[in-house]
């Protein structure tokens, strides 16, 4: 999972620094490397920095300075394949025809590009999964002319991009088209992974993941890239749309239960509003199940609103059980075991005054691998609570992820390690809640999910129903190479 921009200036004006700022509204998206690129001199230069850590760390002022150009590509990263070293980090850049790109998302059949370009004298420098589709896109532009690409020559290239690379991606690239400098923004055939465009009144345009960092920069959301479609944007016009391969759509539902920033809106939907309708439906299953409780506590920060849902439905006080130490990073995306542990001993500090006695529903967005409720438990007992019942907003992750979410072994996912029948949701929340020492657990069913999140969905994490299959090889290299850089937990 990983978080870009696309920004075109109108006026001639700095891309650079707009998009340095917009990164940081997508620092939750990715904290292994950050990086920025720009197109500029009539596309005759091309300028990129590179680093790691997150937005601040990774860019320094004199980096972005040093870019020039009026249309630029920005990134931040968390490794799904590749192990998130510097020469890993995005955005990339190919020499011929000149094309900067970054995408967000996990191209499957990495292995199987890799071997097709060395038959082809295209080496790869990196892990990083983005840069075989940079390659394709270049080699089959370079096919049809050697300079001077026109907007058909782009989609001709698009379209075998289509043809050779597999899995979810939004792709956000900039280069010279029909003698101009110009961005393209591209989504696999299925729109797995968000992306959303805005404009503003200068006739600037703006690509991003998320809306939030149109916000940032008073950008006005206007749509998202349909699946499967080419967005041209170019300044001081409107976006020019171009739709390939389309499938049917499958948009990740985990970006709405945990990934997105509340204030995003994702496919014209409020993530914020989705997740308090995640809650509403959470509240009518502990009710069903008769759990009792004296206060609710969300886990900070993803769960609150559904926190907030769940306490509404059932009368009973929201309070906050634990302080969270804003400058920690999220343990969900970190690459082992030892440092999200390390973590969130700096991450979560207990009120002792809201726990001590009482009967306290923790409400929480989902189990992954589960080291970290049990550390969120054990504060809780250890701080004194009498009971802790567990409620989670977000089905039992029982499957791999192999479009862009770091869950890509089913050694490593907690549900999968409970030895109850996977289709058995009542006998999964009793032998969870013993592995984590809780007095109850609760779930939140696929179909509870689906009246909160309606319409196509990808939530093979959840049901196993991958909208765009997997051989045995791909499947067998993601976990290889997932294994290689986060042991299992």
């Amino acid at each position: 999972m990983c978080g870009f921009v696309g920004l075109v200036m109108a006026g001639g004006g700095a891309a650079a620094p707009a998009i340095h700022l917009a990164l940081s509204t997508l620092q939750h998206r990715g904290q292994d490397s950050a990086g920025l690129a720009t197109l500029s001199d009539g596309s005759t230069r091309f300028s990129f920095r590179r680093g790691l850590g997150a937005v601040a760390t990774a860019l320094s002022e004199a980096d972005v300075c040093a870019l020039p150009g009026s249309v630029g590509v920005g990134h931040v990263r968390y490794p799904t394949i590749g192990h998130g070293k510097l020469e890993d980090a995005q955005p990339f850049f190919y020499r011929q025809p000149g094309i900067l790109m970054a995408h967000n998302g996990n191209i499957t059949n990495y292995g199987e590009l890799r071997l097709s370009l060395l038959e082809r004298s295209i080496h790869l420098m990196s892990h990083c999964d983005v840069e075989p589709a940079l390659c394709e896109l270049a080699d089959a532009l370079m096919r049809l002319r050697p300079a001077h690409h026109t907007t058909a020559d782009l989609l001709a290239a698009l379209r075998d991009v289509q043809a050779r690379v597999r899995g979810s991606y939004s792709l956000v690239a900039a280069l010279c088209l029909d003698d101009e400098d110009t961005l393209v923004v591209f989504r696999d055939p299925h729109g797995i992974r968000p992306a959303v465009l805005g404009t503003r009144a200068d006739g600037s345009l703006m690509a991003a993941s998320e809306s939030v960092a149109l916000d940032a920069l008073g950008f006005t959301r206007v749509d998202d890239p349909r699946p499967g479609e080419v967005v041209i944007l170019r300044p001081g016009r409107d976006p020019e749309r171009h739709l390939l391969l389309s499938k049917e759509p499958a948009p990740c539902v985990f970006e709405h239960i945990y990934f997105a920033r509340p204030d995003a809106v994702l496919g014209g939907r409020s993530v914020y509003e989705v997740r308090l309708e995640l809650g509403r439906e959470l509240a009518k299953r502990l009710s069903e199940k008769g759990i009792d409780a004296d206060v609710v506590f969300p886990v900070p920060d993803t769960a609150r609103p559904a926190a907030t849902a769940v306490a509404e439905q059932l009368q009973l006080p929201l309070r906050e059980g634990f302080i969270k130490n804003r400058y920690s990073g999220r343990t969900f995306i970190m690459p082992d075991a030892l440092t999200r542990e390390t973590a969130l001993r700096l991450k979560l500090n207990p009120i002792p005054a809201e726990i001590t006695g009482r009967r306290v529903l923790l409400v929480d967005d989902s189990i992954v691998r589960g080291a970290t409720l049990l550390r969120v438990v054990a504060l809780l007992r250890d701080t004194g609570a009498r009971e802790v019942h567990l409620a989670i907003h977000a089905p039992p992750v029982q499957n791999p992820c192999y479009y862009g979410i770091d869950m890509s072994t089913e050694e490593e996912l907690f549900a999968r390690k409970l030895g109850a029948d996977s289709d058995d949701l009542d006998a999964l929340e009793v032998a969870g809640a013993k592995a984590l020492g809780v007095d109850s657990l609760t779930w939140l069913p696929v179909e509870a999910m689906d009246r909160a999140f309606p319409g196509p969905r990808c939530a093979a994490c959840f049901d196993g129903r991958y909208p765009e299959p997997l051989g045995d090889v791909d499947r067998d290299a993601i976990a290889h190479d997932r294994r290689s850089i986060r042991p299992p937990a």
